[in-house]
């Protein structure tokens, strides 16, 4: 066995130990009938292990395919009468990359004078959404990429584990079960091969002409026009969402690799403190943009959330609450992020030096 092969072997041997893992959290939180249990049992158990400096690697090839598995379940909830509404979520959309820019200027100035932080770590882990392009331009700006990314993954994780307790507590809103959603043997061979070249060609389609995250966007719009279309009425089985739950909630325990008690003191209040006043912020913003529009506030209440477009997008599924709205408001939030967010953080760090060094 030469040098590779046994770094290879080793790499899968993690990444089996956390999806062990990760299965056996899930496992006990659906006993114990905790919120969204595969997902936030996943990631409470892997994340103790990563940051016990446990042999953990994040699985990220298997959640990509989760990913693409969600888009098509997502895509399938596109009906006629879902489109027909989609011109009333246009005000909510407005409103929605507002406290998007309002999160980054005001909790960006907050980190700054509270906190201590740079003008680059301040801004760019002040957004709510991104995690991966805020750190790239944080990256590019000179700031501290692993603060950027330490805060991001703490809001995710906070946000993964209160959104659930949160609809579980104040609405009485549990996981629908797999069942519910639909099993293998409910889905004929040719709706399964429709559903499989929805997300394979959906995907390169989108990376094609350049679709924001296209591993989610490309299957949801395939098998959005494929549904529409009247080709199949077929959604991915329950099983294989549980299965995305926790191979997403692994990953995102991963991220807690490495950490050191310095971490822990020195980042960790910050970004607890962010975390909440996001939560907080998108109950304001969600409550307003429901009594302006009409649309539920429990939909616009998961639009509005500070967590990952996958998460937020796999709540949405897992406990039934509108995936159609969810996913096209995150998904524009992180389009505007991609296209506008390296525009502002330049501009803020540059008007901030200024100040600093007049």
């Amino acid at each position: 066995m030469n040098v590779e092969t046994g770094a290879r072997a080793r790499s899968f041997a993690k990444m089996g130990l956390a999806l062990g893992i990760g299965a056996m959290g899930g496992g006990l939180f659906w006993v114990l009938d905790m919120p969204l249990p595969w997902m936030t049992g996943s990631l409470s158990a892997v994340a103790i292990v990563a940051a016990t400096k446990g042999p953990v690697e994040a699985p990220n090839r298997l959640r990509n395919l989760m990913i693409a598995v969600l888009g098509v379940m997502i895509g399938s909830a596109f009906t006629p009468g879902i489109v027909s509404q989609a011109a009333n979520w246009i005000p909510s959309i407005l409103l929605l990359l507002g406290f998007t820019m309002v999160m980054i200027v005001v909790l960006g100035a907050g980190l700054r004078r509270f906190f201590g932080f740079g003008p680059v770590e301040a801004y760019c882990s002040a957004a709510p959404g991104g995690f991966s392009e805020m750190v790239i331009i944080g990256g590019e700006l000179g700031g501290d990429e692993r603060a950027i990314s330490l805060i991001h993954s703490i809001r995710i994780t906070i946000t993964i584990l209160a959104i659930p307790a949160w609809y579980r507590l104040f609405y009485g809103f549990k996981s629908v079960g797999t069942g519910a959603l639909g099993e293998f043997g409910d889905l004929s061979g040719p709706d399964a091969l429709i559903l499989i070249a929805c997300g394979i060609f959906g995907y390169f389609l989108a990376r094609l002409i350049r679709i924001p995250f296209a591993i989610l966007s490309g299957p949801m719009f395939m098998s959005a026009a494929a549904h529409l279309g009247g080709l199949t009425s077929a959604f991915p089985p329950g099983v294989l969402i549980a299965l995305a739950q926790v191979i997403i909630g692994a990953t995102v325990g991963c991220r807690f690799t490495g950490i050191t008690l310095g971490d822990v003191f020195g980042i960790v209040k910050s970004a607890v403190v962010m975390a909440v006043a996001m939560l907080g912020g998108a109950v304001v913003f969600a409550l307003l943009t429901s009594e302006l529009t009409g649309l539920p506030f429990q939909g616009l209440m998961l639009a509005f959330s500070p967590g990952g477009v996958t998460e937020m997008n796999l709540i949405a599924v897992a406990l039934n609450i509108d995936p159609a709205m969810v996913a096209t408001h995150h998904l524009l939030r992180l389009g505007f992020l991609i296209l506008f967010a390296p525009f502002t953080m330049k501009w803020l760090v540059t008007r901030d030096r200024l100040r600093s060094h007049p």
